[in-house]
């Protein structure tokens, strides 16, 4: 195994957080989330220790399995997926505690093996009762598992579900979802997974702010001219046609991950880190935003065109796609906050697919100097500040400044600072599911989804789309490898600004 260079700045920063002995059991074990993404999580937890020495993992799904059977599946999306190399050590330490059960999740004989199989763990492994439960499912199937979790509670020991987006379909769906899940489980051992809140550079927003004394003093309407977010993909639909075709990027995109990451850029400095304390200033945010009228949102839909040099096809000629879908896949908005810090500052957020690259970005373009005093020699090198928040795929944070040219004369030109992740801390970044997963077996909901986060969020996006429903726009309005429709720029130019694309 390779070693690496020790880094100085990792020295004092390693806080071992170990969970109680517990039994994580994933419904929906047969899927590609389990393979891609939680299996290889949980290696990665077991490679750096981090799991209890009492540990086991439970599958369930409807396909026919020995346990043999999923474990050799398992250990093939390790090798495939995981970003730490694999090491049979490991891999034999894990692998005891592996066991599956193949059942139609509505049929109580399949519940009672369940029961009986983590019986069986709770005295071979010592897990003691405590149980991870993760919703890796359809959200139809939700309420009945819910409640058969919550009916085969273990004696002893404590209950964590952790449930997967979509959560709802809209806020009366959403509601109801809430109300089932109390009706079995208190709030604080349920987990709502938005797998961007377990990102690092996610977090580091909040560092940013408030580890560092020169940017909270100017985080407000003062000092910032606006904030764009953009969440982009260059792939298109894939094989998620089904799915998308309900949900749309408004939904799939906007509804969760954009809105978490403006509520997270723009919150007040929290009492403490707690979950709690964190959540309540995420909430107030959600609260505080206009609905967008119909003036400030735009929608699209990609057309045929080429991404990565490649040709590649219009979304209605997806596979799976209706030939006349009004399914949006781009959505831009301009965003408001009625609050003292931000008041009159506008949010720029967009999401789209088949956009040029992949991108996801903060990006806090500060207010201009009010007079430069080479402001006719600099002229167009002269441009705003902008601290750029880069959450992936370049996962580090970039600070725009002015700077002279060498030479002779005031030449001025925007340089870039710049610290990334890989180059500072030598080190891969988890993937974020680690962290979450980690999280709720420790039972910290900081970076999940409160209940009342997500109505709100709901309560945002319903007025958008019931507005939607009233016309019919022309699509595709956007060619795949652009960054969306032109509507999107005039959003921006009708206030003198413009979308970075760099």
């Amino acid at each position: 195994m390779a070693v690496l260079e020790q880094n100085p700045l990792l020295e004092g920063l390693e806080l071992a957080r170990t969970p109680e002995p517990c039994a994580l059991v994933i419904f929906g074990a047969s899927g590609d989330l389990t393979r891609r993404k939680l299996f290889p999580a949980i290696y990665s937890l077991a490679y750096r220790q981090l799991l209890p020495a009492r540990f086991a993992v439970v599958g369930v799904a409807r396909t026919e399995w020995s346990d043999d059977e999923f474990r050799d599946d398992m250990e093939s999306a390790v090798r495939e997926f995981a970003r730490d190399e694999f090491r049979q050590d490991v891999w034999d330490t894990l692998a005891p505690g592996v066991r599956y059960v193949s059942t139609e999740f509505d049929s109580p004989e399949g519940a009672d093996r369940l029961s009986a199989c983590l019986t069986e763990l709770d005295e071979e492994r010592g897990t003691r009762g405590n149980r991870v439960y993760y919703l890796a499912v359809p959200p139809d199937v939700f309420r009945l598992l819910v409640r058969q979790i919550g009916e085969q509670r273990a004696a002893e020991g404590w209950t964590r579900l952790i449930v997967e987006k979509p959560f709802g379909y809209d806020l009366t769906t959403a509601r109801e979802l809430n109300q089932g899940l109390h009706g079995h489980f208190a709030e604080d051992e349920i987990f709502r997974i938005d797998h961007y809140l377990g990102k690092e550079t996610v977090q580091n927003v909040l560092a940013l702010r408030f580890a560092n004394g020169i940017f909270e003093p100017i985080w407000n309407r003062q000092f910032i001219d606006h904030v764009q977010i953009t969440v982009g993909e260059s792939l298109g639909v894939e094989r998620r046609a089904g799915f998308y075709e309900q949900a749309g990027a408004i939904r799939d995109i906007f509804q969760n991950h954009l809105l978490q990451l403006l509520a997270v850029t723009a919150m007040e400095p929290p009492i403490d880190f707690t979950a709690e304390s964190v959540r309540n200033e995420k909430v107030k945010v959600l609260r505080a935003m206009h609905t967008p009228g119909p003036k400030h949102i735009v929608r699209g839909q990609y057309g045929r065109g080429f991404v990565d040099g490649e040709d590649v096809p219009a979304y209605r000629d997806e596979e799976g796609v209706a030939p006349d879908s009004m399914t949006e896949t781009y959505v831009a908005a301009k965003l408001f906050l009625d609050n003292w810090r931000w008041a009159d500052t506008p949010f720029y957020v967009r999401t789209g697919k088949r956009l040029p690259r992949r991108e996801t970005t903060v990006a806090i373009q500060f207010q201009r100097a009010p007079h430069p005093p080479f402001a006719e020699i600099a002229g167009e090198g002269l441009r705003p500040n902008v601290l750029i928040v880069h959450i992936q795929p370049n996962e580090g944070v970039s600070l725009e400044i002015g700077a002279k040219v060498p030479g002779h004369g005031m030449q001025i030109r925007t340089v870039h600072m710049d610290f990334l992740y890989g180059g500072a801390f030598r080190t891969g970044l988890p993937e974020a599911y680690e962290r979450l997963i980690l999280d709720a077996m420790l039972g910290d909901a900081t970076l999940f989804t409160r209940s009342d986060e997500i109505e709100e969020q709901w309560a945002i996006v319903d007025p958008i789309v019931a507005a939607w429903r009233r016309d019919r726009p022309v699509f595709p309005n956007y060619a795949s490898g652009s960054w969306g429709p032109k509507e999107a720029n005039d959003l921006l130019e009708r206030d003198g600004r413009a979308w970075r694309t760099h």
